[in-house]
């Protein structure tokens, strides 16, 4: 993301293409909130245009702003925005047995994730029987491409010039969050090699994480199913068996959305 964002639009749409990609930066942060410093570095753009676009959105309560931290955080316009298509994600619908099945097969904690743009987001998220559950990410985490297993599984489901393209897109993002882009597509060379991305060591310590792709129609991926559970539990000796738990829970989640779209007029 440069400071070019919507130069070739006329001012108006110049400023909401901006304002969006601020609210959108914002958005990664959960709830731990965003420094101006890292949003000015993370979008390319110049501090006071950072500054302005934070102000205008704070007054229409899309973003607020931590009086403590002074870190910015989604603000209750947007949720409550969002209220108004709760039915916007049918695949989380048609995907909820398969993904309470894998959780209930598998003990640990399953999550559904979804490609939108140079992020993943994770829209579903289902525990399983397990004492100990690993809850590494919550519902609405937004990230960059190449961030987590299923990141760098919905990168391994593009041509490799399209999946160099992104990484390099988010560049300035992956280094805010210490992160090589040249690791990042070495993972993703292993993942496309593997058929699956495999991190024996999560986000949290003494945890593990695996990811597959939901295939869709015409070799495109309509997601990514994640398993996260202490790292034991996803030991070499045990990866195969969930691994192929979580294809045949992918493969009846993409053959259902494949009904679905076969139906339709």
């Amino acid at each position: 993301m440069t400071d070019s964002i919507g130069d070739d639009a006329p001012g108006g749409a110049q400023t909401v293409r901006r304002a969006m990609a601020v609210l959108r930066l914002v958005a990664c942060s959960q709830e731990r909130g965003a420094r101006l410093i890292d949003l000015v570095r993370m979008s390319g753009l110049n501090r006071p245009t950072v500054h302005r676009l934070l102000r205008t959105l704070i007054l229409e309560g899309a973003i607020e702003q931590d009086p403590h931290t002074r870190r910015y955080l989604i603000g209750p316009e947007i949720s409550l925005l969002g209220l108004a298509r709760t039915r916007r994600f049918p695949l989380l619908t048609l995907a909820d047995p398969y993904l309470t099945e894998l959780a209930d097969q598998v003990g640990d904690t399953v999550f559904l994730s979804i490609r939108h743009g140079h992020d993943s987001i994770c829209i579903g998220r289902r525990t399983g029987n397990h004492s100990i559950q690993v809850l590494s990410i919550e519902v609405g985490v937004r990230r960059p491409l190449g961030i987590g297993v299923s990141g760098v599984a919905l990168l391994a489901s593009l041509p490799e010039k399209e999946s160099a393209a992104r990484v390099a897109a988010n560049a300035a993002r992956l280094a805010v969050l210490g992160e090589n882009p040249a690791e990042i597509s070495a993972r993703v060379a292993k993942a496309r090699s593997a058929g699956f991305s495999h991190a024996p060591i999560g986000l949290m310590p003494g945890t593990s994480a695996v990811a597959v792709l939901v295939p869709g129609l015409r070799g495109s991926a309509l997601g990514a199913v994640t398993v996260t559970a202490m790292a034991e539990r996803l030991a070499p000796d045990k990866l195969g068996r969930v691994v192929a738990l979580m294809r045949a829970a992918a493969q009846a989640i993409s053959r259902r959305h494949e009904e679905i779209e076969l139906r339709r007029p």
